[in-house]
């Protein structure tokens, strides 16, 4: 199905067929979400052994009672897992609660009510603004628009953001205080940033704003669907480069065990982290260690952890395969939209044609099949070509995902196709 190069009456007969093949979908009142990036009960289940594991002995190693106050930066041994996952220092690495979100949303009021490693507040500048690489994730831009900092797109090139518009743009505007990254599997593009993006990155703290800040959201670190994906070391190439003061790390377990009680790790440089601590001796007497004990005596070592995410993986490249082989055999031979193929992470990245990922996500909705909304993945929601759509293949069992996907083909074929009637009039 090649659209652009049909004649009306052909786009006239295509719209007529899948309207009524559209139609007798919706009679049957489906209900089928592929909408946000959670794990399924079957991948949650894999963790299930957490509970109970620590008996009756709340002790760490070093003998601290998980069950009582204190330790602000988390166990030891937690933050030895949290730099496994993050290959950096134990002592560059704070454990906390359960979300990342939260350490980043943290990380956010530090810097704009106070400023980090002795830098002025954000909030001091005429217009703070933050980098923003697109299609990205919508929480990240939801933190910004919530202190008013300005958002700028800057485009995903397959290797990472277009580092040309990333530098130009810091080059220009000293207002600029930070940019979000997802660098492996990227959200959702499913990019995972390349050696010279990453060296690129770590170079801006020589000619950025002294208070920027890469916020560096790796949470997909473990999340391979087959073979490991390596990501360069932004600690390694800030240090090269003597800009260890500019980023700032994230990961967390929230997809590794159970998603609303893991783990979750910020590291940094120690000027940075003493930046966060003291913020947090303000706001917290500690994070759970209780939950912190559970995980290190779940993972005894960094393999364990390596093996449990391949069970993940086992659970999980089946609905990846099966949302691409829908797209594939749909909408491989048309001229209908075009998608990332992930190698790990939660999503796919589908773009329609221009003027279409709304319409398509009102037809889908109407016929029982609920996706994340068309511009989501942009800042303020608004997607400036309406083109992108994040599909969420975790969740749903492998056979209400080919159902949902099925409908999902038809709706890029029936909102591609009304489009372009509309366009030739």
């Amino acid at each position: 199905m090649h659209i652009e190069s049909a004649n009306s009456a052909q786009l006239a007969e295509w719209e007529k067929e899948l309207s009524a093949h559209y139609e007798r979908i919706c009679q049957h009142e489906l209900s089928l979400d592929i909408t946000r990036g959670k794990p399924s009960a079957e991948q949650l289940n894999l963790s299930d052994k957490l509970d109970g594991i620590l008996a009756t002995d709340y002790r760490a190693a070093d003998g601290t009672d998980t069950r009582n106050y204190g330790g602000l930066i988390g166990l030891t041994c937690a933050r030895e897992l949290g730099a496994d996952m993050l290959q950096v220092p134990t002592d560059e690495v704070i454990a906390g609660s359960n979300s990342s979100l939260t350490l980043m949303y943290h990380a956010v009021v530090t810097g704009y009510l106070f400023g980090f490693a002795g830098n002025p507040p954000w909030r001091e500048l005429k217009a703070p603004k933050f980098l923003c690489p697109v299609p990205g994730y919508d929480r990240h831009f939801t933190i910004c628009e919530q202190f008013d900092i300005g958002m700028i797109n800057i485009p995903m090139r397959g290797d990472g953001p277009d580092m040309d518009a990333v530098e130009k743009h810091i080059k220009e505007d000293s207002d600029i205080i930070g940019i979000w990254c997802v660098p492996k599997y990227s959200n959702p593009t499913g990019d995972t940033y390349s050696g010279e993006t990453v060296e690129r990155l770590a170079q801006l703290g020589q000619i950025a704003n002294p208070g920027f800040r890469i916020f560096w959201d790796n949470a997909y670190s473990v999340h391979d669907l087959g073979h490991y994906v390596s990501l360069p070391s932004i600690r390694s190439a800030t240090l090269e480069n003597d800009t260890i003061d500019s980023v700032l790390q994230f990961a967390s377990t929230s997809k590794v065990t159970h998603a609303g009680s893991g783990i979750a790790f910020v590291s940094a440089s120690s000027a940075n982290l003493d930046s966060l601590k003291h913020q947090m001796k303000a706001m917290t007497i500690g994070p759970d260690k209780v939950n912190q004990l559970r995980h290190s005596r779940f993972f005894t070592e960094f393999t364990t952890l390596k093996n449990h995410m391949h069970k993940h993986a086992d659970i999980l490249k089946p609905k990846f395969d099966c949302v691409l082989e829908h797209l594939q055999n749909g909408l491989g031979d048309s001229d209908l939209g075009q998608w990332d193929k992930p190698e790990g992470g939660y999503f796919v990245s589908f773009n329609t044609r221009p003027g279409c990922a709304k319409a398509v996500v009102k037809l889908a909705a109407d016929a029982g099949v609920k996706l994340t909304p068309a511009g989501a993945t942009f800042p303020y929601g608004k997607d400036p070509e309406d083109s992108n759509i994040r599909i969420a293949p975790s969740f749903p069992p492998l056979e209400e995902l080919d159902t949902a996907m099925a409908i999902f083909v038809l709706c890029v074929k029936l909102a591609s196709i009304r489009n372009r009637l509309q366009e030739t009039g």
